[in-house]
């Protein structure tokens, strides 16, 4: 029984040393094989593909993670800005994108998400003339923005026009793929 002794324990070491390297001579761990590090991830990304799943509340926990790590450019504080939008937020992301496009006014998706949010405050003619602006600044190169401003205006015409027309939606636009509608009854 002590010759059984030695070999039991080194057996049991053995066992422990492999469960503490992610198992038989594997580094990279039980859990997680083959991803990097938590700094690694792209909020902005993160947070795009919440927005596009309606987690509002949480897409805006990896804008703000993504502007920790890249400081608060004109993509972050654009992206900030349509999360509180979804959210309803209005006078944060009225404030978050007017940032956003201070810092680079020819960015469009800035410029049309802060026409969707005065849209949403009721502040018909400033929307369109930051429609206008969005579209001019794109080229006129986006079907959505171009589809914001002819709302809008039509708004700016007739405040009843919502009635009348309730499949019309103002659309969010982002850098990089995908759409973000924003689902109202205007």
């Amino acid at each position: 029984m002590t010759r059984l002794l030695p070999i039991l324990l080194g057996l049991c070491l053995t066992a422990l040393a492999a469960c503490s390297t992610g198992g038989l001579g594997r580094s990279d761990g039980v859990y997680a094989p083959g991803i990097a590090g938590e700094s690694d991830i792209d909020g902005l990304l993160v947070g795009h593909r919440l927005m596009a799943a309606g987690q509002y509340e949480l897409a805006l926990d990896a804008y703000t993670r993504a502007a920790g790590q890249q400081g608060l450019n004109v993509d972050t504080l654009s992206a900030l800005g349509s999360a509180n939008l979804m959210l309803g937020r209005l006078g944060q992301a009225e404030a978050l994108l007017r940032r956003a496009v201070a810092l680079d006014p020819d960015f469009p998706p800035a410029w049309n998400n802060l026409g969707v949010v005065l849209t949403e405050m009721g502040r018909y003619g400033e929307a369109a003339e930051v429609f206008r602006r969005a579209y001019a600044t794109d080229s006129g190169n986006s079907d959505q923005i171009r589809d914001n401003l002819r709302l809008a205006l039509a708004k700016l015409e007739d405040p009843g026009y919502s009635d009348t027309n309730e499949n019309e939606q103002f659309q969010l636009v982002r850098r990089g793929e995908g759409d973000y509608l924003l689902l109202t009854a205007l």
